[in-house]
Formats: structure tokens, C-alpha cells, sequence
């Protein structure tokens, strides 16, 4: 990427390039992490575990060494099913002793993991991916800033970690040899005093170490999901639709509701108006239709095209302001009206049956008709 493009991405991840991120497994990890939790738990283990279990495994050790000579094994099958059963034993003694370091060493890792924050299971991290193969992009990798930050981190953890290491080791030469009542059995309490100091001091390094990998991958992938302005409004177009193509859309809507209208109003009996801002276009055919009919509706521009469409087709229009706005409210285009507007539609469709049979009286009260 470009030093352009980076410099474009001032704006801060939404939640979709987010969660996109989480799917294709990228999220922030930290290596540094599960190193320091796989010391403190061999820190625990050398503590709390070693002292009580060590010895349970020396006996389970030896003791098919001390019983050799009075275990009978014989040849053939029955030999190897007495063998089995000795290894068997001994198998199930050592699984006892190491069961708490396996718990503490399971413990430690999810631990681990839970303090890094969410963790994505994702199919797409272990596929074969082509740009991973380019050496260019390889080379970039290998003098980046977090190849730079990965390097300086491990080259010191060597350093400390071997500095205590032989310091610990030279110490133990030194204490033995000037110790003149030495005997073999105190060579290995005194070497794990010292293993566990070196662990202890370790541990001590790394946990702050990890905290400071923590944030710096966070940082790093916080600043990797910054996006630019142009991203932005592409992926508001492709959550919410390009303008243009809703505006196209929209107006294919409108143009079959014309349609439909210019279609359906040669058909209508009656046009009910409020007068300007509402129109509903009713069928009744005496002998048909049971109960008049919507067949066209509108507001506003659409009214104003219904009026049109009714003066040129000759069909009455009657001014009712609240049976017109209740009729639009309440019924849709092809229904039926509701039963408690029959009455009012009912005088209304009689007045126009008596205007076509040329019988002049009155419009029903609240009704008037319109000229336009």
C-alpha cells in the first residue's frame, strides 16, 4: 500500500469492516502473550505441583526396577499381556502424577487467550492464499516496523533469559565446589531452587512484556482497520443501495403506480377528494359488485393525476374531505371499502347513479361536486 493510500485512511473502522475482520479470522494476537503464560504455568507446576507429586513419580519409576526380580513374565502371548500389565500400571501412576501439571498447563493457555480479548475460529486463515508467496511482499514483511518491534523483543528475551541462565549455572558450580560436605542427594534440591528463581525472574520480565504486546497489537490492528472517506461511502452504498440505482427504483415505483392509475380510473364510478391533497377512485357495478371497490388511491401528486385522468374520462368527482382522508387511511387499492363507511359510500354512489340518469337533486350532506 501506498504512502497516499495510508495517509487517506483517517477514519475510524465501522462496525461492518470490523465484524468483516473477525470473520476472516483477523483479530489482534499477541505471541508474547502465551510465552509468559507458558512459564508462569511451568512457575506453578515447579511450586505447588512438583514438591507433592515428585515423588509419586520416582516410585512409579522405580518401581519396576526393585520389583524386576520378583516380576514373572512369560513368553509368548502370555508375556506380552504380563508386560502390558506392568507398563499399564506404571502408565496409570505417572498420568495421576502429571494430571495437575496438564491442568495447569490447559488453565494457562486459555487463560491466556481469554486476555487477549475475542477469539475467531476461521477457515479463511488457513487458506492457501497466492500473495503470501510473492517474494516482494515478503521482503516488506521482513523490514516492517512490526518485524523491527518482533526482532528487538525476542533478541532481548535471549539475552535475559541466557544471562540468568549461566549466571544461575555458574552460581551452582561455584556454591558446590565450595561446599565440603557435598553429597549427591543435595544436587538436585539445590538445582531446583535455582530453576524455579530463574522462572520466577522470568516470569517477572514477560508478564510485563506481554501487557506491552497486548497493546501495541491492538494498536497496530486498530490502525491496519482504519478506512479512508471514499471506503466509507462505498460500503454505505452497498449496505444501503446506490443512490442513483434507489432514485431508478424509486421512480420504475412511481411509474407503474401511473400505470395502474391510468389504467383503473377509465373503470371508477366515483372520485372521493379532500380536495386537493387526497384522491380515492371507487368501482361499484350494479348487479357485480356486492360493495364498492378501491381501484386507485393517491396523495398529493398522484391525487392531482387522479383528478386529471377522472376529468378526461368524464368520471364525477365528489369533494368529502373526511370520508376521502378516512378512505385513504384505511382501505388499499383493489379491497373492498370497510363496513363502517358503507353508508356514506352508499348515498355518494347513489347521487352519481341519479347525475347519469340525468335526476338533479342534492349531494349527500358534507358532499359537494367538484367542476375541475
Amino acid at each position: 500500500m501506498s504512502e497516499e493510500d495510508k495517509s487517506s485512511k483517517t477514519e475510524e473502522p465501522t462496525e461492518k469492516k470490523l465484524r468483516d475482520a473477525r470473520k476472516k479470522g483477523d483479530v489482534p494476537q499477541s505471541r508474547e502473550t502465551g510465552t509468559a503464560m507458558v512459564v508462569f504455568s511451568l512457575l506453578m507446576v515447579l511450586v505447588f505441583v512438583l514438591p507433592s507429586s515428585i515423588g509419586q513419580i520416582v516410585d512409579a519409576l522405580q518401581r519396576p526396577l526393585t520389583t524386576a526380580g520378583f516380576t514373572a513374565i512369560g513368553t509368548g502371548s502370555t508375556g506380552v499381556v504380563e508386560a502390558g500389565q506392568v507398563l499399564k500400571g506404571l502408565g496409570f501412576t505417572l498420568g495421576l502424577a502429571m494430571l495437575p501439571v496438564v491442568g495447569i498447563m490447559v488453565l494457562a493457555a486459555l487463560f491466556g487467550v481469554l486476555i487477549q480479548g475475542e477469539t475467531v475460529v476461521s477457515a479463511e486463515r488457513i487458506k492457501p492464499k497466492p500473495s503470501k508467496l510473492n517474494p516482494l511482499s515478503g521482503f516488506k514483511r521482513l523490514f516492517s516496523a512490526e518485524a523491527f518491534v518482533e526482532f528487538g523483543k525476542n533478541t532481548a528475551k535471549v539475552l535475559i533469559i541466557g544471562f540468568l541462565t549461566v549466571w544461575v549455572v555458574r552460581d551452582i558450580a561455584q556454591s558446590l565446589g565450595q561446599t565440603q560436605a557435598f553429597v549427591p542427594e543435595t544436587l538436585l534440591p539445590e538445582a531446583l531452587d535455582k530453576v524455579r528463581w530463574i522462572f520466577l525472574v522470568t516470569t517477572v520480565i514477560l508478564v510485563p512484556i506481554a501487557i506491552a504486546d497486548i497493546i501495541w497489537k491492538r494498536a497496530q490492528w486498530k490502525k491496519k482497520q482504519m478506512m479512508s472517506l471514499k471506503e466509507i461511502r462505498d460500503e454505505h452504498k452497498d449496505s444501503e443501495g446506490d443512490p442513483q440505482i434507489k432514485g431508478r427504483r424509486a421512480e420504475l415505483r412511481r411509474a407503474r403506480a401511473r400505470q395502474r392509475i391510468a389504467q383503473a380510473i377509465p373503470n371508477a364510478s366515483v372520485i372521493l377528494t379532500n380536495p386537493t391533497h387526497y384522491a380515492v377512485a371507487l368501482k361499484y357495478e350494479q348487479g357485480v359488485d356486492d360493495v364498492p371497490v378501491c381501484v386507485a388511491k393517491g396523495a398529493d401528486v398522484m391525487a392531482h393525476r387522479i383528478r386529471e385522468l377522472a376529468k378526461e374520462h368524464d368520471i364525477p368527482m365528489i369533494e368529502n374531505r373526511p370520508l376521502a382522508r378516512a378512505l385513504h387511511a384505511a382501505v388499499e387499492v383493489d379491497e373492498r371499502i370497510p363496513m363502517e363507511h358503507w353508508q356514506a359510500v352508499a348515498e355518494i354512489i347513489g347521487f352519481v347513479m341519479d347525475l347519469r340518469r340525468n335526476v338533479r337533486r342534492k349531494p349527500p350532506a358534507g358532499s359537494s361536486v367538484r367542476e375541475d
